[in-house]
């Protein structure tokens, strides 16, 4: 622990050692593209933070939309076995196999359709998620290709004034 702590106290000599290197004084050309890329990139990186929250939001809607879908899914299946539970109490004995008969392919029926509807939730939560990612990534590109731009413009400037 010690070595590495070492180790990261001298670079950290050496980079501020280099920093303090004299640089060339710049002209204006070169500080106005400066200024001009600094602009750029923080109206970027702000483009991109809207463009993740903005894909959050979605992918918490969605998420929320699908929650409610399988509550309630769950709950009219809970009603429906009920019912039919209420049936096969009523029934007289010799019908009592019959409805219970019934009370099971009914209770069958009613998990079938929360499960399907638990897939179909889940499935539009992903593709959400999907969709949130694809746009946070076009926005960090579209971030750094505006990054690379200011500096190619403020080395275009340097190039010119030398």
């Amino acid at each position: 622990m010690s070595k590495l702590l070492a180790a990261l106290i001298a670079s950290l000599f050496a980079s501020v050692a280099m920093a303090q290197a004299s640089a060339p004084a710049a002209t204006p050309a070169v500080t106005k593209a400066e200024a001009k890329a600094d602009k750029a990139d923080a109206k970027a990186a702000n483009s991109e933070a809207k463009a993740d929250a903005k894909a959050d939001t979605k992918v918490n809607k969605a998420q929320a939309k699908a929650d409610k879908k399988k509550s309630d899914a769950s709950a009219d299946a809970a009603k429906t076995k009920a019912k039919a539970q209420a049936k096969v109490d009523k029934a007289d004995a010799s019908d009592k196999a019959k409805e219970s008969a019934k009370a099971e392919k009914t209770d069958a029926k009613a998990d079938a359709d929360v499960a399907k509807t638990d897939v179909k939730a889940d499935t539009k939560v992903t593709k959400a998620k999907a969709d949130a990612h694809s746009d946070k990534t076009k926005a960090a590109i579209k971030t750094e290709k505006t990054k690379a731009e200011g500096q190619a413009d403020v080395d275009k400037a340097a190039a010119k004034s030398n």
